[in-house]
């Protein structure tokens, strides 16, 4: 399964993003569930970085593990941008939540 878990500050803000595991849908190659959260998160980074010009702090490992931390102290402009390309991400990964809840499971934390 594919665990994703977002963390947002005390005032609502995305902090960061966290993603690991597998969907195990079908086999490798053919893992709609996978190539659809991959897409999302990977798609969502490169717009920050491509319509904002930052980069966040990006970590990734074995077992599908991505890590994206949104950089402090950044202009209310930009960090508006930001905030707007994440929740636009969320929905998404929702979305692929809802028809393939066996295989992702989203989580909050503040």
């Amino acid at each position: 399964m594919i665990h994703a878990t977002i963390t947002r500050t005390e005032s609502g803000r995305i902090q960061s993003f966290t993603m690991s595991g597998h969907a195990l849908f079908a086999n490798r190659g053919n893992d709609i569930v996978c190539a659809g959260a991959s897409a999302v998160s990977f798609g969502a980074i490169n717009s920050i970085i491509a319509l904002t010009g930052i980069t966040p702090d990006i970590e990734q490992g074995k077992d599908g593990f991505l890590r994206c931390d949104v950089p402090d102290h950044l202009s209310e402009d930009i960090q508006e941008k930001i905030q707007l390309l994440l929740e636009g991400m969320i929905v998404s990964l929702q979305t692929i939540e809802r028809d393939y809840g066996k295989h992702i499971k989203i989580t909050f934390k503040n």
